[in-house]
């Protein structure tokens, strides 16, 4: 004979089951002892009171899991990955940048060293590239 706790039982091992592989059918699918209790049909009190070893167990498994479901790691790990070539992207972009404003300066000074002759030299003026700063390449 069943009893209603060993049907709790049997329904928060189902829930647990359900949560961790990823394919929650009652609730978020979060991995929380509240999600835990809503996917197994029961109050989280019924949970945390009566049955604390499998509140326990539970989070001893989504600890193993890294709190993620097992249906979501290789996604996880992509993110994870993928994060990490935008970090990536963003510095060279920033690198790249920089590199061309000083480029637009250098042009700029040689534009200007070039038009001097055509008009009247100025003897007093210095170099105008010689105060430009220039950056290393990040590629060697």
């Amino acid at each position: 004979m069943t009893t209603s706790r060993d049907t709790e039982r049997a329904a928060i091992r189902a829930a647990i089951d359900r949560l961790l592989a990823g394919n929650p059918a009652h609730s978020t699918g979060a991995l929380t002892v509240l999600q835990l209790a809503e996917e197994a049909g029961v109050k989280r009190w019924v949970l945390t009171h009566k049955h604390p070893d499998l509140k326990e167990e539970f989070e001893r498994r989504r600890a193993e899991s890294n709190g993620v479901p097992r249906a979501f790691q290789a996604i996880q790990a992509r993110v994870t990955e993928l994060e990490a070539a935008n970090r990536q992207l963003r510095q060279t972009n920033t690198e790249i940048i920089e590199r061309v404003e000083v480029y637009a300066q250098v042009i700029h000074a040689l534009t200007t060293r070039n038009e001097q002759p055509r008009r009247q030299p100025d003897t007093t003026a210095s170099d105008p590239l010689s105060s430009i700063r220039i950056l290393p390449n990040p590629s060697r």
